[in-house]
């Protein structure tokens, strides 16, 4: 890895950060529809703001694109330091359109289930149930939404055209099934942004494990920077991502995964997401977070204490 690599990554991420922070100063000033619109009750009955996540989705998304020309192409096989991107010609306008796709697709989608569902239905056998009996529920268009755009975000990434079928769905798999996953997440202040940090280490680190360092970094940079930047407000709990926001960076960190890793690597991430996904529907991550000591202090650094029950 060279170091305008890393510069260039360092740079994305601090891109992002200022983009997001920008973003959600210029939100909470002058919120589209207006401030109620935007407003929902945390764990606590607290009242908080669902304006972070689209600004953490457009600090993400800017900084993704803007990103676009760093992210080499995902090589089956790792390259020498030091030895030419195999990237085929219009890399960065096609990586530019798979990030618009997997990042704008999912935050719109996300945000329309933000400001019109009901809340009523909930999780896949919810929305599907739904379906079952004649009622399309917005987390249904939403799930079919961000699967259509994860799929033509897999299909805009470089040299995906001559990849077999089962490319193509494992790639569009990681993007929806990421941007699904990281949303679970999101029911306490900071959980879905630390899980974001965590995934975004991971692939940077799967990735340079197998000779992709350069692509792993540049790709989970934009995700990554723009929720740290919006951190503090999450773990205030002034703030919360909500679909708009934890669908937007997960998507874009499937979308890094998809970009970064070789297929062993991309088929087991996203037997994972598989897997937590089904598990997600039959037990509550909260409960088991609280049982396993180490992932509860995870959990609880950086917030506010549980509230005590009055005597």
């Amino acid at each position: 890895m060279t170091y305008r690599t890393l510069a260039a990554t360092v740079a994305t991420g601090a891109l992002a950060s200022a983009a997001a922070r920008v973003a959600y100063r210029v939100l909470v000033r002058r919120p589209p529809g207006g401030e109620q619109a935007w407003s929902r009750v945390n764990h606590r009955g607290e009242p908080v703001t669902l304006l972070e996540g689209p600004a953490a989705a457009a600090g993400a998304l800017a900084a993704a694109l803007l990103a676009a020309p760093a992210w080499p192409a995902r090589d089956e096989a790792p390259r020498a330091p030091g030895a030419p991107s195999l990237a085929p010609a219009g890399l960065a306008p096609r990586l530019a359109v798979a990030a618009a796709l997997a990042g704008g697709g999912a935050a719109a989608f996300g945000v329309l289930d933000d400001l019109k569902g009901s809340g009523k239905r909930r999780g896949l056998r919810g929305h599907l149930g739904a379906l079952r009996h004649g009622e399309v529920t917005t987390g249904a268009v939403k799930l079919a939404g961000i699967g259509a755009a994860a799929a033509l975000a897999a299909l805009a990434l470089p040299g995906r055209a001559r990849l077999a079928a089962g490319d193509l769905v494992i790639d569009a798999g990681l993007i929806a099934g990421g941007a699904n996953l990281l949303n679970l997440f999101d029911l306490r202040p900071g959980r879905a942004i630390k899980v974001a940090a965590l995934s975004a280490g991971l692939i940077a680190a799967v990735s340079a494990g197998s000779g992709r360092g350069a692509s792993g970094l540049a790709a989970v940079a934009a995700p990554a920077g723009a929720a740290l930047a919006v951190l503090p407000e999450d773990l205030g709990e002034r703030a919360m991502l909500g679909d708009g926001g934890a669908n937007a960076l997960g998507a874009l960190l499937g979308l890094a995964a998809a970009a970064a890793l070789p297929r062993a690597a991309r088929a087991g991430l996203l037997a994972v997401i598989v897997g937590l996904t089904a598990a997600s529907e039959k037990v509550s991550f909260t409960t088991v977070i609280a049982r396993v000591p180490a992932l509860n202090w995870l959990d609880m650094l950086g917030r506010r204490p549980p509230a005590t029950p009055a005597k």
